[in-house]
C-alpha cells in the first residue's frame, strides 16, 4: 500500500495562486558558487567559499565605512543637464531620467561626511548601475566640492571609484572634469590632507587618468579591473599579446600601480590605519 492517496481527485491550483521562488535569496558568483543572500550581506558582500567581491554601490559602502551607518549627504540634488542635446538611441534626458527611476539616484557619483572609526571622513563613492558610473559634469563637480569640502574642514578624503570612464553624452564638457578633480586633489595634496583612492571592478577610463590614480595611497579590492583603454584597444595599439592577468588589481599590484589589495571586511580598519599613520596620530583599536 502506497504511503501516500490522494482522497481528493482534479485538485487543481490556478496560476494567480502558485507560489515562485522569490528572487533574490541566493546569489550565484561567477565561479558558480551559491551563497545565501543574507549571508553575503553578513560578509560585506563577498562570497565566503571563493573570496569574489560582488559589485556594490555607495549604499552599501556608506554603511560599511560610517560608524552606526550615520552621515551627512553632501550635496545630495545636484542633477545633470543636457547642453549639447545629445541623442543617440534615445534622448540624454530621457536616459537620465530613466537611470533615476531605476536607481533611485540622482547621478553616477554620492558624496557624505561622516564618523569613521570616530573620526570625520569625507567620502565620495560612484554607483556603476547610473549609466554604467560614467563620469559627467555632475560626477566632477560633486568630487570638486567634496574635496573642498574636506579642505575646509581639514578632514581626509576617500574616493571609490566604480566607473565605465567619461560619459559620452557630454562629450569634452566629461573630459574636462579630469582636470578638474586633479586640480582639487592637488590642493589637498599643498595643505596635507590625506587622500585615499579606492579601485573597485571595474575602474577604467578617465577615473583611472585622473582622480582614481593620484591617490596618496591607491588601493584596491581583490580580482578588480583596472586600466584606461579595454585589452583589445590596448593590444591592437601595441601590436603585442598581453600578459595573463594583464590589468587586475593583483597584476597591477606587482608592478607599483598600487600600494596594497585590501578585502572588503579590513576596509575600514586600514583605511583609518593609513589615515592615523599618515597624520602622526594614535592608532585608533
Amino acid at each position: 500500500m502506497s504511503w501516500f492517496k490522494r482522497k481528493t481527485k482534479g485538485i487543481t491550483t490556478t496560476t494567480q495562486e502558485k507560489k515562485d521562488t522569490p528572487k533574490g535569496l541566493w546569489y550565484k558568483s561567477p565561479t558558480g558558487k551559491i551563497v545565501d543572500t543574507e549571508e553575503l550581506e553578513q560578509n560585506f558582500y563577498v562570497s565566503p567559499e571563493d573570496g569574489y567581491h560582488v559589485r556594490i554601490g555607495s549604499k552599501e559602502y556608506f554603511e560599511i565605512l560610517f560608524d552606526d551607518n550615520t552621515f551627512k549627504e553632501l550635496d545630495a540634488d545636484l542633477t545633470s543637464k543636457d547642453p549639447l542635446k545629445f541623442v543617440d538611441t534615445k534622448k540624454y534626458p530621457d536616459r537620465l531620467k530613466a537611470a533615476q527611476e531605476k536607481t533611485k539616484l540622482k547621478d553616477a557619483v554620492r558624496t557624505a561626511v561622516g564618523k569613521s572609526k570616530g573620526k570625520d571622513l569625507v567620502v565620495a563613492c560612484m554607483d556603476f548601475a547610473f549609466i554604467g558610473g560614467s563620469m559627467g559634469s555632475v560626477v566632477g563637480e560633486k568630487i570638486a566640492r567634496a574635496a573642498d569640502y574636506a579642505l575646509k574642514k581639514k578632514i581626509p578624503l576617500m574616493i571609490i571609484s566604480k566607473s565605465g570612464g567619461a560619459r559620452m553624452m557630454e562629450a569634452a564638457l566629461s573630459l574636462m572634469q579630469l582636470a578638474k578633480t586633479s586640480v582639487k586633489l592637488a590642493q589637498l595634496a599643498d595643505a596635507g590632507i590625506p587622500y585615499i583612492s579606492l579601485c573597485t571592478d571595474p575602474t577604467t577610463g578617465g577615473t583611472t587618468a585622473s582622480f582614481a590614480m593620484l591617490g596618496d595611497i591607491n588601493i584596491s579590492e581583490p580580482g578588480a579591473l583596472i586600466g584606461f583603454a579595454g585589452p583589445r584597444i590596448v593590444r591592437d595599439t601595441t601590436g603585442k599579446e598581453l600578459p595573463e592577468g594583464f590589468q587586475t588589481a593583483e597584476f597591477l599590484l606587482e608592478h607599483g600601480f598600487l600600494d596594497f589589495i585590501t578585502h572588503r571586511r579590513d576596509l575600514k580598519n586600514k583605511v583609518n590605519l593609513y589615515i592615523d599613520l599618515i597624520s602622526n596620530q594614535p592608532l585608533r583599536a
